[in-house]
């Protein structure tokens, strides 16, 4: 790292740790700070080039108007917004009384902005004012990826080669995060519904507020907060809080048979029965009848 004045210093110091680090506990803290010595040495400045002033946000989405409303997660509200340049951005407003929305806040702000590839949403910076906080992200055209499969009008355009492309990117975005970033992430909340399609139906893997950190020798996490979508779960989290890259791929899996027989998890009409689609699929496996009555 570059000589700095110890003023200098002191100063990023305590802003990369309040983005990063309060109100963690504290066996999360060296984790955290870790990356303080190991990225680029222009860490600092990337966290701090990345933050809006509020007010231009709150312009740019017309005051959070119900008219630019995107969509409503656990967290938050997502907005639609179109800055100065006309750029279009989305803008999550995290909920101001939700201790998990300050701590996706944190996930989302330290590895997105480590973390760069087509098949994983792109944060283009943050806001903090008083209670306030946003996160704001390249807009993608399409929504998710609920959208289309769980939509009978909408369905009808991903056809067998649409398909397969969502299927390889989402692929190809977790094998960035497990493998090939120099960071390896834990997502722990892969869902039809984290999924974003961008006008070329690109499939981008969006909220990382549960996300985890693995050190390099990491392979295995075990926490007693279960997070997360019930039905896209591995067994071991769900029952044991044991999570790890195979997690992601359970929920993966998952995914992609919702791709394919375009029905949820937890909702699978089998005839006049309604099933647990994981089960269906093991009991046709079982008897030589794969994705008899799928559309692919």
């Amino acid at each position: 790292m570059r000589q700095k004045s110890d003023e200098e210093f002191q100063s990023k110091f305590r802003i990369f740790l309040k983005i990063h680090t309060d109100n963690l506990p504290c066996h999360q803290l060296n984790r955290n700070l870790l990356f303080i010595y190991e990225d680029d040495e222009d860490e600092f400045s990337v966290v701090e080039s990345q933050q809006y002033e509020f007010g231009k946000i709150r312009a740019a989405t017309n005051d959070f108007t119900e008219a630019n409303k995107l969509g409503q997660g656990g967290f938050g509200v997502v907005y639609k917004g179109k800055l100065l340049n006309d750029q279009e951005i989305a803008v999550k407003r995290l909920s101001r009384n939700s201790g998990q929305g300050n701590l996706e806040f944190k996930n989302e702000v330290m590895l997105l902005a480590r973390l760069q590839h087509r098949n994983l949403v792109r944060l283009k910076g943050f806001s903090i004012e008083g209670t306030e906080k946003l996160l704001v992200y390249e807009f993608v055209e399409n929504a998710s990826l609920d959208n289309f499969i769980f939509d009978p009008a909408k369905r009808s355009y991903l056809d067998w080669d649409r398909c397969y492309k969502i299927i390889s990117g989402i692929a190809r975005g977790l094998l960035y995060l497990h493998e090939d970033s120099r960071l390896r992430i834990i997502h722990r909340d892969l869902k039809a519904g984290n999924v974003l399609l961008d006008g070329e139906m690109n499939p981008k893997i969006a909220d990382f507020g549960m996300a985890r950190l693995f050190v390099p020798d990491e392979t295995q996490g075990n926490t007693s907060r279960i997070v997360g979508t019930y039905g896209y779960m591995a067994p071991e989290y769900a029952i044991h809080g044991q999570f790890s890259v195979k997690s992601d791929v359970f929920s993966f899996g998952v995914l992609v048979l919702e791709i394919i027989s375009g029905q949820r998890n937890n909702n699978f009409r089998n005839g006049e029965n309604i099933e647990n689609l994981i089960s269906s699929v093991s009991i046709n496996l079982k008897v030589r009848k794969l994705f008899v009555q799928f559309p692919y």
